[in-house]
């Protein structure tokens, strides 16, 4: 058995098109397995994958409801400060709305958070207590 992983986070968004420029603006590659109803794209060893909400929850046979605060955030996890001070721009000239600008952590760190078009609710931070492998991963310490 293999050891766990995600491999694609799918998103449900109000308009692909959008929502692709979004991603794309801040560096996300999308993939030619992308069509017009689902785009792929390219982040390390994690597909972010963005889909029509209202298909999405088709496909999953779900009600879709108002989410609000989803109790969920995505992460991207920097190598300094600075980088998330750039990230953090990047994303809010692409569109992004920011909900709390980078600054120090309580937990030693340093943090911002933003939302995509749709609300969906990213961290960017810099934790001096995680490394990366030769790969870009995250190297969580065992």
């Amino acid at each position: 058995m293999t050891a766990p992983r995600i491999h694609i986070v799918t998103l449900g968004v109000s308009d692909l098109t959008r929502s692709r420029q979004f991603y794309e603006a801040w560096g996300w590659k999308a993939s030619s397995a992308s069509n017009e109803n689902i785009v792929f794209l390219k982040g390390g060893a994690v597909v972010l994958a963005l889909y029509s909400r209202d298909a999405l929850a088709d496909d999953a046979l779900a009600e879709d409801l108002p989410t609000g605060f989803a109790a969920i955030t995505l992460a991207r996890n920097a190598d300094s400060k600075a980088e998330v001070d750039a990230w953090f721009a990047v994303a809010i000239a692409a569109g992004a709305r920011e909900l709390k600008a980078p600054q120090e952590a309580f937990w030693g760190g340093y943090s911002g958070y933003l939302t995509d078009p749709d609300g969906h609710l990213w961290e960017f931070a810099f934790n001096p207590y995680f490394m990366f492998d030769d790969h870009g991963n995250l190297a969580l310490p065992d």
